[in-house]
């Protein structure tokens, strides 16, 4: 299979709403191959700064050069849930988080996450740490494996995948993408037209194996503690699971503590801390044509208030 050229889904989009101050500190949460990172840099100033974040060594390596070829960027290993822990409370202007694997990392076979090729069935982003989609497929009960697939990946025959996975390992140890695409697609009875019947499998052990999901409701708070008043928090998801949280957040944040109804408090008198900006944003029919894989993917964007 020709890897497809990676294309940054919502480039300008993404870059538009982010910047506010062309002087700012920024952080790209989710660096992957810089496609954001390298658009940030050329609507900043000389005193702006930008700071990658990223799990995947092979993204980090990216990063490293770009950070070496331009002193305004910087970059950390690690996980994005991590940047309460980095930056000082009100101290970023803007925050981008760039959800779910990208297309080298769907590319590549040896990293596991695609069922579409045969490869190592790892999945982890960081490869430099934690447990592999195969290690722990060979260890989990039968339950945990079914609520993983049915809370991660919203599949319907959760239990019947989760049976098959059990009853093939004991005969042979599950090791590769193929033979797991082929196992659970065996076990799904009802097959979408258009839809791989391993999708939503290999989806929620993805979320799971990396924390995804764990790692969002981090740092979506996290953000919002390191914003300035006025800075900008800017989010693409890539399926329903992490936009209805993100759309959830900021909903909650706009709306304010929910108090009982009777109270006597006024409307001012609500912390409120941020504000949504416009709705939520999806691929121009352009975009679409030039990159699939944009398809899924909801921009939703939200500025701190003061």
């Amino acid at each position: 299979m020709v890897a497809q050229e990676h294309y940054t889904v919502l480039l300008n989009e993404a870059v538009d709403a982010l910047i506010t101050d062309p002087s700012g500190i920024y952080v790209d949460g989710t660096f992957g191959r810089g496609g954001h990172s390298r658009l940030v840099l050329t609507r900043l100033a000389g005193d702006g700064r930008l700071i990658g974040v990223d799990k995947d060594p092979q993204a980090i390596a990216s990063a490293e050069a770009l950070a070496a070829a331009n002193s305004r960027f910087s970059v950390r290993h690690g996980s994005f849930a991590q940047i309460g822990e980095w930056f000082e409370p009100a101290s970023v202007d803007g925050v981008l988080l760039d959800l779910g694997v990208s297309s080298p990392q769907l590319d590549q076979a040896e990293r596991g996450f695609s069922f579409m090729q045969d490869g190592p069935l790892d999945m982890r982003m960081d490869t430099t740490s934690g447990q592999s989609a195969a290690q722990w497929l060979a260890v989990a009960e039968a339950e945990d494996i079914a609520f993983v697939l049915k809370e991660f990946g919203e599949e319907r025959f959760a239990k019947r995948m989760a049976s098959a996975i059990v009853r093939e390992r004991d005969i042979e140890p599950i090791t590769t993408t193929a033979r797991l695409a082929k196992i659970v697609s065996e076990a799904n009875p009802a097959w979408e037209k258009g839809k791989h019947p391993a999708t939503r499998a290999f989806q929620a052990i993805r979320i799971f194996i990396n924390n995804e999901l764990g790692d969002l409701e981090v740092v979506l708070e996290a953000a919002l503690k390191v914003l300035k008043p006025g800075g900008r928090l800017v989010v693409i998801s890539f399926h329903s699971l992490e936009d209805r949280l993100v759309k959830r957040f900021i909903r909650d944040k706009e709306r304010g503590p929910q108090l009982p109804k009777g109270l006597p408090v006024m409307e001012s008198q609500i912390t409120k801390t941020l504000k949504s900006l416009g709705k939520a944003v999806k691929a121009s029919a352009r975009e679409l044509d030039e990159n699939q894989r944009s398809r899924s993917a909801v921009m939703r964007c939200a500025e701190k208030l003061g």
